[in-house]
Parts: structure tokens; sequence; C-alpha cells
């Protein structure tokens, strides 16, 4: 005797061993003995072979027309066996009784299950709806299919075109149009940047870098609106020459400096921030649009201001001009020990803006050495780096480490079509006298600055460092990093809301007047969470876009082979640019393995992934600069603080 029977919401065949009052025993083809409830045993019979009745009943149910059964049964609930019985017009064989079970079964829409064996026809209405579904979907899954094909040949359609910058960020998976995409990506192996690239939704790997980060960040565009003209205070005049020190990009120039010199060998140190604070409140709607950006995002040929560049040009210490400031006097004395400080709301008039490539050639460490030569503000520059080592030397700590180098881009051409640019690529070593002076003194600066907030007790966005561990503070805590007391950022209140924050702060302690923000005001403290996460965001991001113009580069140059320098953990840098590559061939070199330079062959750089993938040729000379493990992370930390 042979059974057919219901297990998991499918059928099987077996043969009956023994049978209690409630249950069997059968064994299955594949030798496997299963107890199975008899309410599950569907039908009996001796021949033919069970096998064989599934296999067929399977294959001709296939054919039958679930629609004309419906057409053939009443309403009201029925079993699949009297069913077959009215079918076939006799007594049904077992294949014909399972045929009929296997129809029925196999049509949900038709015919709902009632019980083992059971089922009803389905109401007129809801059949029609299910059917109507079912079209829908089938109707779906062929669009589905048709749009998933003309992406994987690199034809966008439109449909898909609409949504195309949702599918750089977080698409909704339940659209038919991202489901479609998704199926592109996974047909053609492709990645949703390198597919959106391949279909024209971007004009290069450039503009899809540009637009994703754009979609995140700035959704609304990079245009501010219309904002009315500031009114710029009037203030007392510094009785100073003060004078900047950036690179030749700088448009938003922060800080000045001045030496004045008094008797006895004596100096007045200056240092004058740019002073927009004074320009416009938190009430005022340009604060609005700083609290929006947080800080300036810089890419390498271009930039995305956290203020209107009308506000920018009305506040910064351009040259010929008499610009609001807030100025940190410190007097020193002939060995430069630090008398007394005093911090001043002023307007300061600026003779000169020095721009490194201009600078550097003139004052540096064998310049000094030798004696300097004859040109403006020299001797103030000399000053002020003797100042700056003195002030190291008090802090314990270097402003900045020496053997490596920052890198300079330089991108000519328009940058609406980057594939016409060129780009030159440019190092410059840390630790010049330029650096030591201008690090120095900002670290001095926010330093101070943060003493005088902490004193008062008034609520800052400070910079801690403890343990190793950096962070943001309303209240003041040490930076072991740099060697301070406490540390809030006030340098560079035109790039960094930080900056404009705490200058808002200092300017009522130096007014005598009650700060805006309190140290349990729920906005500075929204705003310093804010603030840390853009601001690692848009360092994110120069990082990626400085990594995809060192790929350009590479393809414009044709380069094939380069000269690295081991780092560690198979990690290589390649030698003049700020490219850091994984070298899964680099063998086992001696132990002093960071700081090697090897030869590495390269491949087609990767410009939608940022990839490049490079293996080892060879062992060059070793490098004489400090262990990069180390180095890097502080270096790079140092400044960012500043």
């Amino acid at each position: 005797m042979q059974v057919l029977f219901e297990e998991s919401g499918g059928f099987k065949v077996g043969v009956l061993l023994n049978e209690s009052e409630a249950a069997v025993q059968v064994e299955v083809a594949s030798g496997r003995r299963l107890k199975v409830k008899k309410a599950h045993v569907l039908l009996r019979f001796e021949a033919p072979d069970g096998a064989d009745v599934l296999s067929q009943a399977n294959a001709e149910a296939k054919v039958i027309d679930p629609a004309f059964l419906w057409e053939c049964l009443p309403e009201g609930e029925f079993c699949f066996l009297d069913f077959a019985r009215e079918y076939v017009g006799k007594s049904p064989a077992p294949v014909e009784a399972a045929t009929v079970l296997l129809a029925v079964h196999n049509a949900p829409l038709y015919f709902h299950r009632r019980g083992k064996g059971r089922y009803r026809r389905a109401p007129v209405d809801i059949l029609q709806a299910a059917l109507a579904g079912q079209a829908r979907k089938a109707l779906q899954a062929e669009m589905l299919s048709a749009w998933s094909a003309k992406l994987q040949t690199g034809k966008m359609p439109p449909e898909i075109a609409a949504i195309s910058d949702q599918l750089l960020g977080s698409p909704d998976r339940n659209m038919l149009e991202v489901k479609a995409f998704e199926d592109a990506c996974a047909q053609s192996g492709r990645s949703p940047a390198s597919l959106l690239l391949h279909c024209g939704a971007f004009s290069s790997p450039y503009a899809l870098h540009y637009q994703s980060f754009l979609l995140e960040y700035f959704p609304g565009g990079v245009r501010f609106p219309p904002v009315e003209a500031l009114s710029v205070p009037d203030l007392p005049l510094a009785k100073v020459a003060a004078f900047s020190i950036d690179d030749a990009l700088t448009t938003e120039i922060d800080d000045a400096f001045s030496v004045t010199p008094l008797s006895g060998g004596a100096y007045r140190i200056g240092i004058h921030i740019a002073a927009p604070g004074l320009g416009f409140d938190r009430q005022h709607p340009v604060h609005a649009l700083a609290r929006a950006r947080l800080s300036t995002v810089y890419l390498p040929g271009d930039k995305i201001t956290m203020l209107p560049m009308s506000v920018v040009e009305a506040f910064s210490l351009d040259t010929h001009q008499s610009r609001p400031s807030l100025s940190l006097y410190i007097t020193v004395d002939k060995a430069l020990d630090i008398v007394r400080h005093e911090s001043l709301i002023e307007a300061v008039p600026v003779v000169a803006n020095l721009r490194h490539h201009e600078i550097e050639p003139l004052f540096n460490e064998q310049s000094i050495e030798q004696g300097l030569q004859g040109f403006d503000f020299a001797d103030e520059l000399l000053l002020l780096w003797r100042f700056a080592n003195a002030c190291a030397e008090r802090r314990g700590k270097p402003s900045t480490t020496q053997g490596l180098g920052d890198f300079n881009f330089h991108i000519d051409g328009d940058l609406g079509q980057p594939e016409h640019c060129r780009v030159s690529i440019s190092e410059r070593p840390r630790g010049s006298p330029l650096d030591t002076l201008v690090g120095e003194l900002m670290i001095l600066v926010n330093s101070t600055w943060g003493g005088l907030l902490a004193e008062r007790g008034v609520a800052g966005m400070f910079r801690a460092q403890v343990s190793g561990k950096t962070r943001m503070s309303v209240h003041p805590q040490p930076h072991e990093g740099l060697g301070v007391a406490q540390y809030a950022w006030s340098t560079s209140p035109l790039r960094r809301y930080a900056d404009l924050l705490n200058q808002w702060q200092l300017i009522a302690v130096l007014q005598d007047l009650t700060p805006p923000f309190s140290l349990q005001s729920p906005e500075i403290l929204a705003a310093l969470k804010d603030f840390e996460i853009v601001y690692a965001a848009y360092s994110e991001f120069q990082r990626r876009m400085e990594r995809y113009w060192s790929l350009v580069w590479l393809k414009q140059e044709n380069v094939q082979t380069a000269s690295a320098s081991v780092r560690y953990d198979h990690l290589v840098q390649l030698e003049g640019l700020p490219l850091l590559l994984r070298l899964p061939s680099l063998p086992n070199l001696p132990q002093a393995l960071p700081g090697r330079r090897v030869r590495v062959a390269l491949r087609e750089p990767d410009l939608v992934g940022l990839e490049l993938e490079a293996s080892y040729m060879g062992e060059l000379d070793a490098l004489d600069t400090p262990d990069p493990t180390a180095a890097d992370t502080q270096a790079y930390t140092n400044r960012q603080e500043r």
C-alpha cells in the first residue's frame, strides 16, 4: 500500500509500513521513515509507483486551466476527491486524483485552502482583485526587466533618470525603479556609482563624487540666498601695521600679526583675528546660514564657504584695509618671556598679505642661519619665529612634525569639464619656520582665550584631548596633544562655526555683557554635536577629492611605476602624492619596515571607486624620515587643531 500525504505545504508519497488510530508510518523513496498524522494522508493506492504518480500528476496539472476549474465548481467548500470524481466522470485513478489535487492546490488565486485536501472557490470580487494584482505584478516585472536591460547597455530610462540623485544616497527600495537599478547592478557586476556613470547620469567621475557629497550635505545647493549688507561697527583704530601669512589660494584671511618694539628690548606682539561676530548676532539671517553649514568645505581647485562672500569680503583681513578684529596682545621681555597679555576689540590696519610661495624662499632655516637679507617684515618674522620657538619649548610639544609634507593641488581648467583639466601637485614639507611661527601663535591664541572663557565660567566650544581621545566639550579640559590646559578654537571665525560661536562669547566677556550661550544651553550642545560630525565629514570629503586628483595625475602623466615609502600593515604612500595604497604583495622586509622605500607597478586607476591596484617590484634604500605610524596621526591632528 502506498499513500500520498501533505508535509510542510507540499505533497509526498511513500510506502505504508504500519498505522495506528491517529498516525501512519511510511517510508519515502530516500529510505527515510516518517510518522504522519492520518489527517495528512490524502490518498491511498496500490499502484502505480508513487514517484510515477507524482511526476505524471505534476505534468498534467500544469496544462489544466484554473479558470476552467473555477467555472466548473459551485460556491462553497469541497474535497478534492469529490471534485476529481466529477471532473473525470468516474472514480478517479491515483494519477487523476493527484492531478486535480495539484491543479487546485497550485492555483491559490482561484481556490482558497480550508483544510487538508479541502478548498473553497474564491468569491468573484476577490478573484477579480487578485487577478488584477497578478496582472499588475506581471507588468511591473516586465517593466523592471526592460529597464534593467536598458541600464546594462548604458541607456538611462527616463523614469530612472528622474531619481538618479536618490540612487547615490538612500533610495527607497520599494520603488520599482530602484529595484530595476539594483537588478542591473547585480547583472552587470557594476557598483551603483559606476552604473550611473556608464548610463550618462553624470558627466564625469568628478561630477559624481561632487554631486554625491552635495546631495548629503547641501541638498538645496551651494548658492546663498541674497543677504543684506552688514553694518561694520565703528571701532578704535589700532596703532599697528599688521600683516598676514597664508598660501596663495586663501581668500578668507582670518589672522594677522604685528610687532611693536618697546623700551628695554621688550616687544608687544599682536595676534589679530577677523571679527565677523561684530557684524551680526545669532538672531541675524547670516547666523542661520553659518549654523547650517558649520564650516567651509575645501577641495582641490574649489571650496564651499561657510559664509556668503559679501560677509567674508567685509571682514577678511585683506591688505590696505582696516577691519574689525579681536586682538590678543602679548608683551614679552628681552628673553621672550611673556610679561602680560590683553585682549581688545578694535579696527586693525592690514598693510600686507604675505604668501608662502613668496616668503619661504626668503625666510627659511637656511636663510635664518646665514642671516636674513633685507626684505619687508624680515625683522618681524624673525622675532615672531624666535618667540614661537620659545612658546613651543614652554609647552614641551612641537606645533609641527618635521619630515612630513602638505600637498598643494593646482587645477588648470574649468571644473565643469574636469576631463579637460590638468592637475599639478606639489609637496610642501611641514616644520618650516613659517609653519612653526603661525602654528605656535594660533595655539597661543586658542589656549589663552580658552583660558579667559574658563576663568569667567563661560561656555565655549573647547577641543580636548585626554588619554589619546580627542573630542569637543562646552567645558574646558586639557589638550594633551598640544600640551595646554584648555583649547578653544577661536582663530578661524570666517571658516569654522566653532570659532564664530566662541568669538561671540569672547566679545560678551570683553564688553562685560551676558554671553549669548549659557553652559546648559541646548543650542550650544546641539551645535557642538553637529559641528563634530560635519567637520569630520567635510575633512573626509577633502581627502577623497585629493585622492581623486592624485589618481587623475597618475593617468595624466601615464605613470606606470613609482617609488613609495612603506607605512604599516602593507600600506605604502606614493612619493610626491597624498596617496596611500594597500600592497598585498609586499614581502616581509627588515625589522625597520616603516620608512623603507620600495618600487611598485601601478595598474589603471579607478576614478569611480577611487582605487588603485599596485604590485611590489623591489626594495630601494631606506628613507631618513620619522616613523610614520606615529607621526602621520599627530601631524594631521596638530594641523587640524589650529
